[in-house]
């Protein structure tokens, strides 16, 4: 959930070590194996290949299967993907208790997030599916910057997540949370940017297209997880829109928060702590990026 979420309940957590690594606060992915610069093993030197007298191969050889063509359809973009909060924030709270300014006033750098009852905190889950959610789209040909891995003790900030996007000069920034909401609010919603206009904070040129990216991952969320939007914000449309998020009021690029869940609820819990079914919310995510980018 967002760090200044209006529905929160804070309760003690229990403390979840993630294992860091080491590195800048901004981790890029999509670094695959390098090919063996030497190429595939020959007994042949070069220009030796005489034209071939063997046999034809055999008819129970198997053949090989050719290869579908990569979608790449996300070739040259970026996209920001934004874990809510960091495992490490319990152990900070003087720090992510300083006051930042988000434009229209000033809120906390970040809070711990929310947890289920079992103790799976919404920063472990956050990060989850970022991870997965980067995969699915560096495997589609996108430029992923996470803005923080928890290779960092605590944060970042709001303000500094929010830089982070803008920096990069994204083409979508989606920030990943879920909810901590009462007991029998179900389902997703996905947080678009209201039209702000005060201090460091204009939206102006960010609200249509990021409305317009928020209604693409609710859709593609949906069909990809099973799961009904929010029946306790946003009407039944799983959008809901808010003045009152320094990582939206911003942000100059487009940008949505997802709430994939209430963690405080069982039946959503149950789900959240699925593996398979973050893998599923991943995809819906992606899928709604992809649509969106490539129009």
């Amino acid at each position: 959930m967002p760090n200044d979420h209006r529905k929160t309940a804070r309760r003690p957590l229990a403390l979840v070590l993630v294992l860091a690594a080491t590195g800048c606060c901004v981790a890029l992915a999509g670094c695959g194996t390098a090919p063996d610069p030497a190429g595939p093993p020959s007994d042949e030197a070069p220009g030796s290949r005489e034209p071939s007298t063997s046999a034809p191969a055999s008819p129970s050889a198997p053949v090989p299967t050719p290869t579908a063509p990569e979608n790449r359809s996300l070739a040259g973009r970026t996209v920001v993907v934004d874990p809510g909060h960091n495992p490490g924030n319990f152990q900070h709270s003087r720090e992510i208790n300083q006051k930042v300014n988000i434009g229209t006033n000033h809120k906390e750098c970040d809070t711990t997030g929310t947890s289920t009852d079992a103790g799976y905190t919404e920063a472990s889950f956050t990060l989850d599916v970022s991870h997965r959610l980067r995969d699915l789209l560096v495997a589609r040909g996108a430029k992923v910057v996470l803005t923080h891995d928890a290779e960092r003790p605590w944060g970042p900030c709001v303000d500094e997540r929010a830089r982070i996007g803008n920096g990069a000069r994204a083409d979508a920034v989606v920030s990943v949370h879920a909810d901590g909401s009462a007991v029998g609010n179900r389902g997703f919603h996905v947080i678009l940017p209201a039209r702000v206009r005060e201090g460091a904070a204009d939206t102006a040129e960010i609200v249509g297209p990021s409305r317009e990216l928020g209604e693409r991952i609710a859709d593609r969320f949906a069909r990809a997880t099973g799961t009904e939007p929010s029946n306790y914000l946003g009407g039944g449309t799983g959008l809901d829109v808010r003045d009152d998020l320094g990582g939206l009021n911003l942000s100059t690029v487009p940008k949505v928060f997802v709430e994939c869940g209430n963690m405080r609820d069982p039946k959503d819990a149950r789900l959240l702590t699925s593996a398979a079914w973050r893998q599923k919310a991943a995809q819906g995510i992606a899928d709604g990026i992809g649509t969106y980018l490539e129009g």
